[in-house]
């Protein structure tokens, strides 16, 4: 499959899709994060018990592990993030950085490829940068 160009038109065109996507990428990433942390406390707090399980004292063996439920729900939340960075893949986007929020689109401008970048809090596509120079290198489109 051809890589997608994308005119400026384009770009800004599905930036409203865009923010909304990576607005719940964010937050899932927020939310793995804050639930990786307590996982980590728990496997503490249970090695200083020397109980080795996330089992408490008076638990039913019955009963789920807790390490086990919540591994599982890490699981599935990097299963969701690979979706939806997949979903930004199929439409030609490149997601450069979640946490700053920062975007690019791949275009031409004057026979030479290059990459149109949108950061998050900006109202629209505005620069661009060459493939090798990053975001340092961005320059502001001419109107």
């Amino acid at each position: 499959m051809a890589k997608k160009m994308f005119t400026v038109n384009e770009a800004n065109a599905i930036l409203p899709q865009v923010r909304k996507e990576l607005e719940k990428m964010q937050e899932l990433g927020r939310q793995f994060e804050g639930a990786y942390m307590e996982l980590q406390e728990m496997k503490e707090r249970a090695k200083r018990s020397g109980s080795g399980s996330g089992r408490q004292s008076g638990q039913r063996s019955d009963e789920p592990d807790p390490f086990f439920t919540m591994e599982c729900e890490l699981e599935f939340m990097q299963m969701e993030l690979r979706t939806m960075l997949e979903s930004f893949n199929l439409m030609g986007v490149e997601l450069k950085d979640l946490e700053s929020g920062l975007i690019d689109f791949p275009a031409v401008i004057a026979g030479e490829e290059v990459l149109l970048c949108w950061r998050q809090g900006e109202e629209k596509v505005e620069h661009y940068h060459g493939l090798y120079d990053g975001f340092r290198g961005r320059k502001k489109l001419d109107e």
